[in-house]
């Protein structure tokens, strides 16, 4: 690989890990190869780290990886927009797919570091530079192990844009044609309560379906010390905002995993006047597909009775986000097995469910996948700088763990006639 986008030798030592203690090596001396190559994959971090982009504009990331790939010898292809590039590796009718997120968030980096976002308002808070990064490391290694005869299969790389936003990307993916012989399909997810070295695994719920509502009512306002002369709104939104949630527990098995929690509520300005209008506006987060699939309906029904017992008129408006992120049994396995080859297996442990949302999710509904959590913080360091927040990093020796994870991941689900 030759790249332009390089780092000075010295950062190579602090950057890129050794080969993990009781680790299997990667086969044609991969190892070796991604260490001499290390300090080139970190500096495309930083790289894209400088430069974020949100959501549906990663036109510049989408170019970089696209060279980067040519460059080792591939032929990448670009979503219909520019904003994403699909890249087979190898040969073979069964295809195991890999995916990676390109876009940033609308949050500031306070970081006082070199590769600080060069973007106002703009950083990469989610550590999708790090997936990107990880998901080219692991292209090129695969292109050399494919010059040199040794890959048993093809292997798809997804590079993915718009994960943050909804609509999200994953279904222009999929549309793109990304998941067309597909036969399993793998992505990671950096985790800063986890040590750079460590990474999670879990068969089954994995993240939760994270869906919008709002809640409009109307009614007849008036003076607050004649109520019985108007619909009063103020009342009427507190029962949705307390009934609702509660009837909703017991309307749906308590083992689906729903949280309804409210972000926004507005009523009026005056203290002495109720209201005309107003509106409640909140997420839904479910666990359970089926439960998924039932609740616009079941819940659009609750408000509509506890709002009718009021006199207000309302309207609902239920958007879906995306579903929940169901782990696949038999990948599970194999990718829990390929990580615990690629870092020793205590270095692989079980990974918490999360009410977040993913829309990894979205291939998940057409094939079997897995997706695993990176640890990304500083091994004995006590800070934890969660995702999404201003601060937030990573220590880069994660990217190196996690090309190593995903390449054997490769290897071993090529080999596998499990799926």
């Amino acid at each position: 690989m030759t790249s332009a986008l390089t780092l000075p030798s010295s950062e190579l030592t602090s950057s890129w890990p050794d080969t993990p203690p009781g680790a299997d090596p990667l086969p044609g001396q991969l190892d070796r190869w991604l260490a001499s190559r290390g300090a080139e994959l970190v500096a495309v971090r930083r790289h894209i780290h400088a430069h974020p982009e949100l959501s549906y504009h990663e036109f510049e990331t989408a170019a970089l990886v696209a060279r980067e790939l040519a460059v080792a010898g591939l032929k990448p292809r670009f979503l219909p927009k520019g904003n994403g590039v699909i890249c087979d590796i190898g040969t073979g009718d069964r295809v195991i797919a890999f995916r990676a997120d390109l876009d940033a968030l609308p949050i500031q980096d306070t970081k006082d570091v070199a590769y600080r976002s060069t973007v106002d308002g703009v950083m990469h808070a989610c550590g999708h530079d790090v997936h990107t990064t990880i998901l080219l490391g692991l292209g090129l290694a695969l292109a050399k192990l494919n010059e040199e005869g040794q890959l048993p299969g093809r292997v798809r790389l997804l590079f993915q844009p718009a994960e943050e936003s909804i609509p999200s990307g994953a279904p222009h993916v999929i549309a793109a044609g990304g998941l067309k012989d597909v036969a399993a399909i793998f992505a990671l997810h950096c985790y800063p309560q986890l040590p750079a070295g460590l990474v999670g695994v879990r068969s089954g719920p994995f993240t939760a379906a994270a869906d919008t509502l709002e809640v409009r009512l109307r009614g007849a306002g008036g003076h607050t010390a004649r109520p019985h002369l108007t619909t009063d709104l103020v009342h009427a939104l507190g029962r949705v905002i307390v009934d609702v949630p509660a009837l909703l527990d017991r309307r749906m098995d308590a083992r689906a995993g729903v949280s309804m929690v409210w972000g926004t509520v507005h009523a009026g300005e005056a203290y002495n006047a109720i209201p005309a209008e107003g509106y409640a506006k909140g997420t839904i987060r479910i666990l359970s597909r089926e439960a998924w699939r039932e609740a616009p309906e079941l819940i659009t029904r609750l408000i509509k009775d506890v709002v009718a017992a009021t006199g207000a008129e309302a309207d609902v408006v239920y958007t879906r986000g995306v579903p929940p992120v169901i782990n696949d049994r038999m990948t599970s396995a194999v990718i829990a097995a390929a990580a615990g080859a690629a870092l020793g297996p205590e270095r692989v442990v079980e990974a918490e469910i999360s009410m977040g949302g993913e829309d990894f999710a979205f291939y998940l509904e057409q094939v079997p996948g897995t997706m695993i959590r990176l640890g990304t913080s500083t091994p004995g360091s006590e800070i934890r700088r969660d995702i999404h927040q201003a601060g937030f990093d990573v220590d880069e020796r994660a990217i190196g763990y996690g090309i190593r994870v995903m390449a054997h991941t490769a290897l071993a689900a090529l080999a596998s006639g499990a799926f």
